[in-house]
């Protein structure tokens, strides 16, 4: 279920899978279309959706995105007797609000940023200028396609991100103490009870070189993340995911699926910035890149409640970086329509070429949303794998699009230090 980059990874590997008859995406993209029968269906019809997997005799979902968990499709097909990989709308909370997880984070005494929910532009205001120094972080409670957060810098942004939230009727937002360190990405698949770690990443949120410009859905990711070290990984698992799903099944809500931390590692260890219930869009593609055991057989032993006892996957050596290529305009509108070419030229070199906003126009890939291709290398280190993605980047003719030069940029100047 799913159209974007992080599917077509996921369908990408899923069809490596012996266990695998066939395989359908709904709706797909030009990219799964390699892989999958595509189907255009809406996934907010859930009948029509049901209607479908009964058709093709399926026996197995995935959903990727977040949308269609918080909505709850895992629940109506699940309803229908359908085996599916991803959380139910309860246990969605963990991304669909904010103020669900920092809650959670409260009950449970996992660390993360002090705060508070507001659900006015008053009190807001009011946190703003009596509980907060500067810089404050501000998001907005539901889903915001990772575009949802501000780092106000000064009372002027500050005011405007709260004013932007409040602007429409049932507004709600978490206003957030500043963390200083270093972010990483930490992934878990847990079947409610039991879980195994499943990689590390790095994503680049802004839209420009070096950090700079409005956040995005990311532009870029590598796998590992050498920053989180053996040692930090086994604290966040400790002080941060364990007591998460023990907390989820505690209250009721157990958490099946993956289960993909956003870290803060401060100088007093790993915090907790927020939950994502789906694997992240473009951490998915290296991370996709280095599996080596099979996919579909881990998320049907997730689904089953199998995974007690089960020796973490297998992933390879080789550091994975991923470009994403974006239309001009993005993160506002982008521009569609555009011509690409030079895919099959941009994958001789060994990249691999993950599609997202695209469609196929008399016979030709044109872009058609705002994140387009996730370019992906692998490499010895994180500069080879840099060297290898822009080198793949350089072979893609894509005129109205665009990508940052410096993913990867942290790690390589470590290396090269």
């Amino acid at each position: 279920m799913g159209s974007g980059g992080r599917e077509h990874a996921l369908a990408w590997k899923l069809a490596q899978s012996p266990l695998l008859d066939s395989l359908h995406a709904i709706p797909g993209n030009p990219g799964i279309a390699e892989h999958a029968h595509c189907h255009e269906v809406a996934l907010t019809d859930h009948d029509a959706v049901i209607a479908l997997c009964r058709a093709h005799a399926i026996g197995f979902v995935v959903v990727g995105p977040e949308a269609p968990l918080v909505d709850g499709l895992s629940d109506s097909l699940r309803a229908a007797g359908l085996a599916v990989f991803g959380p139910s709308r309860a246990a969605a909370q963990l991304e669909g609000s904010k103020g669900f997880t920092k809650d959670l984070c409260a009950r449970e005494g996992i660390p993360t940023a002090g705060y508070v929910r507001v659900t006015d532009l008053a009190t807001a205001r009011t946190a703003l200028a009596r509980d907060f120094a500067r810089p404050v972080v501000i998001k907005a409670d539901g889903l915001a396609a990772g575009k949802g957060v501000t780092i106000a810098m000064s009372d002027a942004e500050a005011e405007a991100a709260i004013a932007a939230i409040f602007e429409k009727p049932g507004g709600e937002a978490v206003i957030e103490e500043f963390l200083d360190g270093e972010e990483a990405s930490f992934f878990v698949i847990t079947d409610g009870a039991n879980f195994v770690a499943f990689g590390s990443a790095q994503d680049h949120k802004r839209v420009g070189d070096g950090d700079t410009g409005p956040n995005t859905g990311g532009m870029g990711a590598y796998s590992p993340a050498p920053v989180l070290t053996p040692e930090l990984e086994a604290e966040a698992i400790e002080t941060i995911i364990r007591p998460t799903i023990d907390g989820m099944a505690k209250a009721g809500t157990p958490y099946s699926g993956v289960l993909y931390a956003g870290l803060m590692l401060t100088r007093t260890g790993p915090k907790l910035i927020e939950y994502n219930a789906r694997f992240g869009d473009p951490e998915c593609q290296v991370l996709m890149m280095r599996l080596e055991d099979d996919l579909l057989d881990l998320m049907r032993a997730t689904e089953a409640g199998e995974l007690a006892g089960r020796a973490a996957p297998r992933f390879g050596a080789r550091t994975a970086l991923t470009v994403v290529m974006a239309a001009n305009g993005y993160p506002g509108t982008p521009e569609t329509g555009g011509a690409i070419g030079g895919i099959g030229a941009a994958e001789a070199t060994g990249a691999k070429v993950f599609q997202a906003g695209t469609r196929r126009s008399d016979g030709g890939i044109v872009a058609a949303g705002g994140r387009v291709l996730a370019v992906t290398a692998t490499g010895a280190s994180v500069t080879e794998a840099q060297a290898g993605a822009y080198r793949a980047v350089d072979r893609i003719d894509f005129p109205t699009g665009f990508c940052r030069r410096d993913i990867g940029w942290r790690e390589v100047a470590r290396e090269r230090d």
